[in-house]
């Protein structure tokens, strides 16, 4: 078994088809066809069911996948390392994170990364938390930032999880029509009462929120639900309703006015995660060192809503 034929059975799993799996490993096809059976001779399992016009994985192909993933980028790990060792400045990383945080905490971090380290290529990947989970374990993701979860762990796969700051949650209004006249407080009571927009129910955001009201015995009815991060803002901004987000969105946002709850006071934790087993690249740990620069930057400039964690 060696690297190349791992690769060329990853694409073609995931593209489902060997022309196209040829055509992107610029490989012609005899040649992976080639690779694929004498990596199911090793191995003593076929990996693909072939049908005209479809292929699909066998069951030792779906055990075989995400393995070969781990390989593949462990590999990839590798190389950048040992480039960067022999004073190469160029390099890779790979950041996923959450929608709420691609929109305050990242661009400040990318930004101050790329200022210091403009020849590392960024790739960012925008998921919930449980999909980066996921990311993270086949090694789609160098690192990923999260926020806390109680899902358990995934079996045969160490990550470490480094909380980063516990953030507060606000409700916001427009700035321009804002229901809250002076106050600065609002309890949860009332809040069910206001015209509310529900994000989407992938979002923790949303899970958090609707747990809140049932233990509260409330069941508000929203005026818009389903919504994804910046259409949410967007729509406070315009007067429709008010909702429930990170205080960390707010930033340079001047068309939203944002109040506290009292009761009950809600946050969230934030979580650099990546897996333990991987030893991260010179340019991975650098951006790891500047996302916790940022978060304690943020942290300073907004100490009333968040703060870094011990």
């Amino acid at each position: 078994m060696n690297l190349e034929q791992l690769r060329g059975f990853v694409e073609v799993a995931r593209l489902g088809h060997f022309t196209r799996a040829s055509e992107h490993l610029h490989l012609a096809q005899p040649s992976l066809s080639r690779q694929i059976s004498t990596l199911e001779r090793e191995l003593g399992a076929e990996l693909f069911h072939r049908a005209r016009g479809h292929i699909s994985l066998t069951a030792a192909g779906e055990v075989l996948m995400p393995r070969a993933q781990r390989m593949l980028a462990e590999a990839d790990s590798i190389r950048e390392e040992m480039g960067e060792l022999r004073g190469l400045r160029r390099g890779r990383v790979r950041l996923g994170a959450t929608p709420t945080l691609c929109i305050s905490l990242v661009p400040e971090a990318v930004s101050a990364f790329h200022e210091t380290h403009p020849g590392i290529e960024l790739h960012l990947a925008e998921a919930g938390s449980r999909s980066l989970v996921e990311q993270l374990t086949v090694g789609a993701v160098d690192m990923a930032l999260i926020t806390a979860s109680d899902d358990p762990p995934v079996a045969g796969v160490s990550l470490t999880r480094m909380p980063l700051l516990s953030e507060e949650l606000v409700v916001v209004s427009s700035a321009a029509r804002s229901p809250f006249s002076s106050e600065s407080t609002i309890t949860l009571e009332q809040l069910a009462e206001l015209p509310l927009i529900a994000f989407d129910e992938s979002y923790d955001l949303r899970a958090t929120t609707d747990a809140a009201f049932r233990a509260a015995g409330l069941a508000p009815t929203p005026v818009l639900e389903g919504a994804e991060m910046d259409a949410v803002l967007r729509f406070v901004e315009r007067g429709l309703g008010v909702a429930v987000v990170p205080a960390m969105v707010l930033l340079d946002r001047p068309e939203l006015r944002s109040v506290r709850l009292s009761d009950p006071r809600m946050t969230r934790t934030i979580i650099l995660a990546h897996r333990s087993d991987v030893t991260p690249t010179t340019a991975g740990a650098a951006m790891r060192r500047v996302i916790v620069a940022t978060a304690a930057e943020v942290a300073r400039r907004d100490p009333a809503t968040t703060s870094l964690v011990d």
